[in-house]
């Protein structure tokens, strides 16, 4: 996105915390073309983006609406979730079912004998090669795992096995590419990146993946409210 796009984003996002607009529902697009002094193109690029990121719902004829319940909780946004689906591809490099090691399988429960699947993909993002993911399933739980699956959406895949998923707890560490990696990204080792651990939660506790990303060019924000007794306990 340009920076000017990026700058509205922030600006529309610290106002909807501010609750600047209580109805829920903002200004036409050429409202705040006028009071940001852009064109209407760019104001639709803000509002797309806030939409892929969850903070906004538009409704044909009505109007653009805040997300139920956004004010309430953290709200955090990145590369991927910034990026529409069709702009992103997936390129299996390896899926393989196996034994667990004895992490693997503390992590997801497993019974004795139990399987998990570990898989490669490399993401493609607007055709530029960006993430490398490696992640860790139960076998058992998707015993239809396949290639096919993992060149679409994995959480699709999930859900549509009947499963809801709660949340993710994601962690993030600057790193530099390996050699190994490097290969795969097309960009020189040592280039700096973003490493991403990530463990994906269903609605009944448990643990469905566990993934571990590479991410060139990476961003990531987010707004939280301030909890003043944390603070406290802090000083």
């Amino acid at each position: 996105m340009g920076k000017k796009v990026d700058f509205i984003v922030a600006d529309v996002l610290s106002r909807i915390f501010r609750q600047q607009w209580p109805s829920g529902k903002l200004p036409t697009q050429r409202e705040f073309a006028r009071e940001y002094g852009v064109s209407r193109f760019t104001i639709q690029a803000v509002i797309e983006n806030l939409t892929l990121i969850g903070a906004l719902s538009s409704t044909q004829g009505s109007g653009t609406y805040v997300r139920e319940g956004l004010r309430k909780n953290p709200l955090i946004y990145n590369t991927m979730t910034r990026t529409p689906y069709e702009q992103i591809d997936s390129r299996v490099l390896h899926l393989n079912r196996t034994s667990p090691s004895a992490d693997e399988a503390l992590l997801f429960q497993l019974p004795s004998g139990g399987e998990i699947w570990q898989f490669d993909r490399l993401r493609i993002i607007d055709g530029v090669s960006s993430q490398i993911e490696r992640t860790v399933m139960p076998a058992a739980m998707f015993p239809t795992l396949s290639d096919a699956v993992l060149e679409k959406s994995v959480q699709g895949f999930v859900e549509g096995a009947g499963y809801r998923i709660s949340h993710y707890m994601t962690s993030y560490r600057p790193v530099t590419v390996t050699r190994q990696d490097a290969s795969i990204l097309e960009c020189r080792r040592g280039a700096p990146a973003m490493a991403i651990d990530s463990r994906g939660v269903l609605t009944d506790g448990r643990v469905f993946a566990h993934s571990e990303m590479i991410a060139l060019n990476y961003e990531v924000s987010y707004i939280s409210r301030f909890d003043r007794e944390v603070h406290q306990a802090r000083l």
